[in-house]
């Protein structure tokens, strides 16, 4: 069976634009709900999707965390050139990370990082993760399961590369993070058992940004753009971003 591939989206509305970034592993439809209740509020919004990602597990490994910088940057430059001179980013876990990176490389309106990591201290989790996905993704295709075994013993095998990349970016963002000044939102799920949450207390004390707030989610886990409490996530996105002094 063939998987069917996710596309990139951008949703025009109003002058407003909102840069939506997706997790390791994920795509971008971990930010599609949020992107169309931005929409509807009169936001814009572009979500792409990573090199590697949305597409068979031996893909990714074969992608790094600097392309995944450069097709942040490109996303970035694509709703400058369609004319949005003021963008926030709002990112999901490592779309969290990279758009911290965004925010002390160029000039954000705003940034909202979820359930983004700023220790490697879960490496397991963070394989164990990618093995679940490689393993359903494989199920999808309609494998079987010797065949399944066999796939994800070579995978994880030549996949120590690509976690050490996500480990050291991980860490050169933890290190600029006092250099953000940029107006922040951080958001946290308390069910999170893929990523240390001390992260998101971590990112809201180092942040030098004189406007800056943190909420957390009890009842949501990791995914939190999907999980229970979206609804009250999307609202708390819209209020932050319209809490700010935008231009228009």
């Amino acid at each position: 069976m063939k998987v069917k591939q996710p596309k990139p989206f951008t949703f025009e509305a109003g002058p407003r634009a909102v840069l939506l970034l997706h997790g390791f592993t994920g795509h971008s439809a971990d930010v599609r709900m949020l992107g169309r209740f931005l929409e509807k509020k009169g936001y814009t919004s572009h979500a792409p999707i990573y090199r590697g990602h949305g597409l068979p597990p031996e893909e990714l490994i074969k992608a790094s965390a600097g392309e995944w910088w450069e097709d942040v940057e490109e996303a970035f430059q694509h709703l400058q050139e369609l004319g949005y001179k003021e963008i926030a980013v709002a990112g999901l876990s490592l779309g969290g990370v990279l758009g911290l990176k965004l925010a002390y490389s160029k000039k954000l309106k705003a940034v909202i990082p979820m359930c983004s990591p700023m220790f490697f201290d879960n490496e397991t989790q963070l394989t164990k993760g990618f093995k679940f996905f490689s393993k359903e993704y494989k199920q999808l295709e309609g494998k079987d399961e010797k065949t399944i075994k066999e796939e994800l013993d070579e995978l994880m095998d030549n996949s120590t590369e690509v976690f050490e990349q996500v480990d050291a970016f991980i860490h050169e963002v933890k290190d600029q993070i006092d250099t953000i000044y940029t107006p922040t939102f951080v958001v946290q799920a308390r069910k999170d058992e893929m990523i240390n949450k001390k992260s998101a207390t971590y990112i809201y004390d180092h942040v030098e940004a004189g406007v800056k707030d943190i909420n957390w989610y009890e009842e949501s886990g990791h995914v939190i753009t999907m999980d229970k409490e979206k609804e009250q996530l999307h609202e708390d996105v819209y209020q932050f971003l319209e809490s700010l002094d935008w231009e228009e």
